[in-house]
């Protein structure tokens, strides 16, 4: 593909996601923004006017779905930025055509969405990426470069203080059956991040949550339907599973000890920490030294711990190697013994290569979408020039991200309500339209018939192998 030809672009939701999408990806030269849907008008004017009219001629406006859907030949990259319980749906609809497919997170919110979606998967012909924009945040993706230098990874800590959710249309972000609740709607990046740096998954999990604090604050006090609130603040411990090929970090030869070995996660989130000094705060430990990015600061600190004075074969001894030594054991390690390094992300210069060659104006994630959209060019433009797109979020992880919130919220462990009157647990049954239920369960159904056609298959073959 010429660098000169550009991507259609049509955008499906024209909210506050899909406007940010909008003001970074409108300022690559390779993009023409042909489309844009949504069933909101002011917010469909509003995405609109991001877009520059010097640039190219205003893109063509709908209001609903099918007619998009009409253009689909005119599209190479379709953006899916409308409320949650819809991006299942939509997936179903869109994935069965060749094109690219950028989908917001979570890609899904209740079981029987994820299982959709495994069904059908393997029939897509689309090109998918999921958008978890917490993974390109500067301070964020410098912190997992640095990771190599810190030895096995043991803890992981993530944690998140801020403002309560901001006002959507219909405030569908406030319903767990639009939403996913919030260790699904918000947290699914979080949880991402733990696959990400662990490199592992997630082996069980157990959750402590606050729920209904915010009721006057979210309305709900003034609702008639008597709706279930969503979590407002959580704690959510895991523990994860070493792979069985990776070499032991023990100095222990038998298994006694090995359940209690492996690489813990810990999630906080608070939804009423407004004006906290830290949003966000990542904190990664390994054997060998510590990692911390702090937001909205965008800075990572590194530190290596001290090695203990030994003697080398040359007669010289880690002191003489200029080597950072805990020498009186006796005591608690000097500072002067712990490496330290400071880096700023707010200069992405000391992040990314291509930083002058990116959009840099504000945004809601650090700049991290434009980072997004580099790198989703990039494989748009290889897909288009025949070969092979690879999504640096794909699909399946997606979906692992909202198992993740999905089992923590299946495994709340409150005390006080007895079985009988258990409110911890709330399944999810995702808002649905008759047409999205139905969508569902063929791609369910077509999965199951598939299977029983091979099987049957493979009995036939099995028989005329005896005869």
């Amino acid at each position: 593909m010429s660098p000169d030809l550009k991507i259609n672009v049509a955008v499906l939701g024209c909210g506050m996601m899909g406007q940010e999408h909008i003001s970074y990806m409108e300022k690559y030269k390779q993009i023409h923004v042909k489309f844009l849907c949504d069933t909101n008008n002011d917010m469909l004017i509003k995405a609109a006017s991001l877009i520059s009219k010097e640039k190219q001629e205003q893109p063509e406006l709908f209001h609903l779905e099918h007619q998009l859907l009409e253009k689909i030949r005119d599209i190479d990259l379709l953006v899916i930025a409308t409320p949650n319980y819809l991006h299942t749906p939509q997936l179903l609809r869109w994935a069965m055509n060749d094109l690219c497919i950028l989908v917001e997170k979570p890609i899904a919110i209740s079981e029987k969405q994820v299982r959709a979606l495994r069904a059908a998967s393997p029939m897509f012909k689309a090109q998918i990426w999921t958008a978890m924009e917490y993974r390109f945040i500067p301070a964020v993706n410098k912190l997992i470069q640095l990771l190599p230098n810190i030895g096995p990874i043991k803890n992981v800590t993530i944690r998140e203080n801020r403002f309560p959710f901001l006002s959507k249309v219909g405030e569908w972000n406030k319903d767990v059956d639009k939403s996913g609740d919030t260790l699904v709607e918000k947290c699914c990046h979080f949880f991402d991040l733990f696959r990400l740096i662990t490199q592992q998954e997630v082996r069980n999990s157990t959750a402590k949550v606050h729920r209904g604090l915010l009721c006057e604050e979210y309305g709900y006090d003034k609702r008639t339907d008597n709706p279930t609130p969503i979590i407002d603040s959580a704690y959510v411990l895991m523990d994860f599973q070493e792979h069985s090929n990776r070499a032991t970090t023990t100095c222990y030869n038998n298994n006694r000890f090995s359940g209690q070995q492996g690489t813990l996660g810990c999630l906080e989130l608070c939804m009423f920490a407004d004006g906290s000094r830290h949003q966000e705060e990542i904190v990664v430990t390994g054997l060998k030294g510590r990692v911390e990015a702090y937001l909205p600061e965008n800075k990572v600190f590194y530190y290596q711990r001290p090695k203990r004075r030994s003697m080398h074969s040359d007669g010289t001894n880690d002191d003489q190697n200029g080597n950072y030594i805990w020498v009186d054991l006796s005591q608690p390690p000097p500072r002067s013994s712990i490496k330290e390094e400071i880096i700023d992300c707010s200069n992405l210069s000391n992040v990314y290569s291509f930083a002058n060659e990116i959009p840099q104006h504000a945004g809601h994630h650090y700049c991290s979408t434009a980072v997004e959209w580099k790198f989703l060019i990039d494989q748009v433009q290889n897909w288009k020039n025949g070969g092979k797109f690879v999504p640096q979020v794909s699909l399946d992880d997606g979906i692992k991200a909202v198992e993740m919130g999905m089992q923590a919220q299946m495994n709340i462990s409150n005390e006080a309500e007895t079985e009988e009157h258990n409110t911890n647990i709330i399944p999810i049954t995702a808002f649905s339209s008759q047409s999205c239920e139905q969508l569902l369960n063929l791609a369910i159904d077509m999965a199951h018939m598939q299977a029983k056609v091979s099987s049957d298959l493979g009995n036939i073959v099995e028989e005329a192998k005896g005869q």
